[in-house]
């Protein structure tokens, strides 16, 4: 039997990837409740603190999240931004990796390339120091992974090599988000075009609610929280891009079978 490869979306932009018997976790963020933002969506189970390897794409706090961090076992390697140790107290308890755009490194068996990200690598708009947003293309012999973190659209992503599975950001938790620094589902799938996978799981959507929002916004509840997995879906099938999208519940595990021909399906 091949090594398994398979992929469990938590909410957000947390996931298990499981390249054989190496589990990767990407920005764990497993609260109920963040400053203003209520999760609106199951809890996470307690597998989705098991992981070899655990990738932090920026400091922002629905992404470097110290409380989900400390789930994890203690010495768990963390990759985070470069600076983030000095910027964000409570990294100590993990075996921390600072990695800047460009770092190629082996992290608990994995090989990870280090990405740029067009995105804001600030803790919080209260903080003047930052650190590199990043994005990753990570992999072992059992398969292969790209995870752009939060980011534009970058005409750089065509430099990022075919992966077996896309970790592909959709939407956002409101209005204030700015587009110039976030992918909407129609330029996630022009991204995943660009690199080239054989599926696409959607994250950083429909989890986080800001409190008040659909008093304040009547309507923006749909478009914010229900519709980007329908547009994600219709992207796909417009442009034809040859992936096959995902959108699972929450704590869903799906077991990816390679070989199989692509196709741009409805999931």
């Amino acid at each position: 039997m091949p090594d398994p490869l398979a992929v469990t979306w938590w909410g957000h932009s947390s996931t298990t990837v499981e390249l054989g018997p190496v589990r990767v976790a990407t920005d764990p963020l497993f609260s109920r409740v963040l400053f203003a933002l209520r999760r609106l969506v199951d809890d996470p189970d307690d597998g989705c603190a098991d992981a070899d390897l655990v990738l932090v794409s920026h400091l922002h706090y629905d992404h470097l999240h110290l409380p989900s961090l400390r789930r994890f076992a203690p010495g768990t390697p963390v990759v985070v931004p470069r600076g983030a140790p000095r910027l964000v107290r409570g990294l100590d308890r993990l075996d921390v990796v600072e990695a800047a755009p460009g770092d190629r490194l082996t992290v608990a068996g994995v090989d990870v390339e280090v990405l740029p990200a067009h995105h804001d690598g600030r803790r919080s708009n209260f903080h003047r120091r930052s650190a590199p947003a990043l994005g990753f293309r990570f992999g072992t012999a059992a398969g292969s992974a790209w995870f752009p973190g939060d980011t534009a659209l970058r005409p750089d992503v065509v430099d990022v090599s075919p992966v077996d599975v896309a970790l592909a950001p959709i939407g956002g938790w409101g209005p204030s988000l700015p587009d110039d620094e976030h992918l909407h589902p129609q330029h996630a799938v022009e991204a995943v075009g660009r690199v080239g996978a054989a599926w696409t799981l959607a994250v950083h959507y429909g989890t986080y609610w800001p409190v008040g929002l659909r008093r304040l916004r009547p309507g923006a509840h749909r478009h914010f929280f229900l519709t980007p997995p329908e547009r994600f879906h219709e992207a796909v099938r417009a442009q034809g891009v040859r992936t096959v999208p995902l959108t699972p519940a929450v704590g869903e595990r799906i077991e990816l079978v390679k070989n199989l021909p692509l196709h741009a399906s409805d999931g």
